[in-house]
């Protein structure tokens, strides 16, 4: 099987890869591109680690192929932040103690950002909704909900 190069627009830079057809944009994102907040927690699909954007929609980067998402607009949580500055939701994460090992972070972070642009005044169980393809082992999710709530009532 030969690589195929293809080109993926991630947080608006363009990056030229060569991939196996069978290779997850999750494997791309970390091991050619070198974006590695994106974790991967289960490689099944069931935890939400590696969530990420792809035309604004959360997609589960382990069960993505990397072939299927050439020409569309990926974001990783890298590019939640805008330089030196973190997002509204991820300030909320720290000032919310949502963060405990940090290991299912991104994925939140991504689950909640394609959520708060859709509906960005959900209430509680909406907010739950949206992550509950998210698994945390830590935090017990009240945090993580009182964060994304912060930022949906900051915003109104």
């Amino acid at each position: 099987m030969k690589k195929q190069l293809i080109t993926l627009k991630v947080n608006g830079e363009e990056h030229e890869v060569g991939v196996y057809p069978h290779r997850t944009l999750l494997e791309v994102l970390r091991e050619e591109i070198g974006l590695t907040g994106s974790k991967e927690g289960c490689g099944m699909g069931a935890c939400g680690a590696c969530t990420v954007l792809v035309d604004g929609e959360a997609v589960l980067g382990c069960l993505t192929l990397a072939m299927s998402v050439e020409g569309k607009e990926i974001r990783t949580v890298e590019g939640l932040a805008e330089g030196q500055d973190l997002s509204p939701l991820q300030k909320a994460f720290v000032e919310h103690g949502a963060i405990q090992c940090g290991y299912c972070t991104p994925g939140m972070l991504m689950s909640s950002t394609a959520a708060l642009s859709k509906n960005p005044h959900p209430d509680e169980e909406e907010i739950k909704k949206a992550i509950s393809g998210n698994l945390c082992r830590c935090t017990g999710y009240v945090k993580i909900v009182e964060a994304i709530k912060a930022v949906a009532e900051k915003e109104g």
